[in-house]
């Protein structure tokens, strides 16, 4: 589905008390400088009502909640290398929406769409006038609410301790609880890092794939013991895939949160960004195999070099900069896995309760995947970035299509009149539409208006309907019960 978005307010919004004069300079770290010059995105979608009293609880809460994070009503200073500390002001924006939330959490919104609700673009993220800190409050027509914030200079795990301070400000009037930790930048000071292509690239695109879609990954890797977490799964699988058109060698890097897990350990709550990367390289021949649980295994074990310190600056500068130049040959194809799942998005109360639903934002970098956890804490949601001419091969692959949603959501109806009571949402592709009109005969309605009882009497013509992981004609043939779907 499409939708519209019309900002119709923006404004600075600046802390409620001064930055004193001696902290008029946040210095960055060279963890800060070898990151990506982006903004990182969270939208967070909540059904509530009156939203315009909602907004105005969201804008006096951020601007106490800035006092504490001063930096990020600062402007980036790239020359010197440090955020200026002035009290300019995050950037506030309320739009409207020609929508009902209802619709975007039931149907499958495209991802590209979903940046409309963004307050500024992923790549105006470095310049002297680009708020370190932005945010957009979307207001459906239902009274749903989307509440979109960019930030940038810091990893996904700070971006996670604002949220949870500003949440816990507002739904606390105004106590702010969570203390961040500005001192990072002497552990790393700032230097002149060689040149590299850490991005933002142009042309990328995101595919989602939900929690129901990626839900039987862990199974096809039966032989790993112990079992696999969701995460290695997941990335063993979309390695995999984008491996399969073009089978080369690679370089897997899996950015990991170091926090409280270093010697002594940083703290919880520790500002900027404090990233590892653990990286696997992969031989051209190996990516030709398809080993699914070799590979899951290798990607397992890299993990494991967080507890060696010795590492150093090694582990945390220097091999993302390798990765970089690898990343700028074509010999070689740079694919980054990073996890949010851990970060309690779906947690945040901002006093109207907690979110129906978390997304992100098309992030402009090249090969790179997003997973997210869902809202009952039982899947992930991979987002996959990708150049425009690569996802068009990617969408295309076998096991993708297997594993992926198409273009529509298909909701049957139970009682075949009124409203649709939903008991399943199959998503097709255009092969998949084919197999199903093969399997309705010569009925002229699309399947997305058969009724329940009209499914019930589909003919078993073509073994493609049955096997087909995503709609398991046994399912169909028992009525649609809605325990059967979701075991499915």
């Amino acid at each position: 589905m499409k939708m519209k978005v019309k900002v119709v307010m923006r404004k600075l919004v600046k802390p409620c008390k001064p930055t004193p004069p001696h902290l008029g300079h946040y210095k960055i770290s060279l963890l800060d400088q070898i990151n990506p010059a982006v903004n990182h995105s969270r939208i967070l979608y909540y059904s509530c009502n009156d939203g315009k009293s909602k907004c105005v609880l969201l804008e006096e809460s951020m601007a106490q909640i800035l006092s504490n994070f001063y930096p990020l009503a600062g402007r980036f200073n790239k020359e010197k290398q440090h955020v200026d500390c002035n009290d300019q002001g995050a950037l506030f924006s309320t739009a409207q929406v020609n929508a009902d939330l209802s619709l975007i959490l039931t149907s499958h919104v495209d991802p590209q769409h979903q940046n409309h609700l963004l307050p500024v673009d992923a790549s105006a993220a470095d310049g002297p006038t680009h708020p370190i800190l932005a945010v957009q409050i979307n207001k459906f027509q239902c009274g749903g609410l989307a509440i979109a914030v960019c930030l940038s200079v810091v990893d996904s795990a700070s971006f996670s301790s604002f949220l949870a301070a500003w949440a816990t400000a507002a739904e606390t009037t105004g106590k702010l609880l969570i203390q961040p930790y500005f001192d990072h930048h002497s552990y790393f000071p700032a230097e002149n890092p060689p040149p590299h292509d850490d991005g933002p690239n142009e042309n990328i695109i995101a595919e989602r794939y939900d929690s129901k879609a990626i839900k039987k990954l862990r199974q096809r890797l039966t032989t790993s013991e112990p079992p696999l977490s969701r995460v290695v799964a997941i990335s063993t699988f979309l390695v995999q895939a984008l491996l399969r058109r073009e089978p080369r060698a690679a370089l897997v890097g899996q950015l990991i949160n170091i926090r409280e897990r270093t010697v002594p350990p940083v703290p919880k709550h520790a500002f900027g960004t404090w990233l590892s990367g653990s990286f696997l390289d992969i031989a051209a021949e190996d990516a030709e195999g398809g080993n699914f649980p070799a590979l899951a295994s290798r990607i397992r074990d890299c993990a494991r070099v967080l507890g060696d310190k010795e590492f150093g600056r090694k582990l945390l500068v220097d091999n993302f900069l390798d990765a970089s130049k690898k990343g700028e040959t074509d010999d070689c194809k740079v694919i980054w896995c990073t996890d949010f799942s851990k970060f309690g998005d779906y947690e945040l109360d901002f006093g109207f309760g907690k979110p129906d639903w978390v997304s992100v934002g098309v992030m402009p970098l090249m090969d790179y995947v997003i997973m997210l956890n869902n809202r009952s804490n039982d899947g992930i949601e991979a987002w996959v970035c990708l150049q425009e001419c690569d996802m068009q091969f990617f969408r295309q692959d076998k096991e993708i299509l297997r594993l992926s949603a198409g273009k529509d959501v298909h909701t049957v109806r139970e009682d075949g009149k009124g409203d649709p009571a939903t008991v399943c949402n199959v998503k097709l592709s255009s092969l998949d539409e084919q197999c199903v009109s093969a399997a309705c005969g010569a009925r002229e309605k699309p399947i997305n208006n058969l009724t329940r009882a009209e499914l019930v009497n589909v003919p078993k013509v073509t073994t493609k309907v049955e096997d087909h992981p995503c709609i398991r004609r046994d399912v169909l043939i028992k009525g649609l019960k809605k325990k059967d779907v979701l075991q499915s």
